[in-house]
């Protein structure tokens, strides 16, 4: 299992801002709609407090 590299309140954030994203889904044109998707990416780094970019930049937003 992989380290967490996130804190909590950044998780929640990201969560919440990956559920709005995908809520404009069905309220957008192409291309629009699909940039949305991105809102996936963020739910599961959110759900699983792991993001691969801060681990190839050595980012850790956890308390030490």
């Amino acid at each position: 299992m992989t380290p967490a590299n996130m804190h909590p309140a950044e998780r929640i954030v990201r969560l919440i801002v990956g559920v709005l994203l995908l809520g404009l889904y069905g309220a957008l044109d192409a291309p629009w709609k699909y940039f949305t998707l991105f809102g996936l990416v963020l739910i599961a780094t959110a759900l699983s407090g792991f993001c691969p970019i801060y681990r190839l930049t050595g980012i850790s937003t956890t308390r030490r």
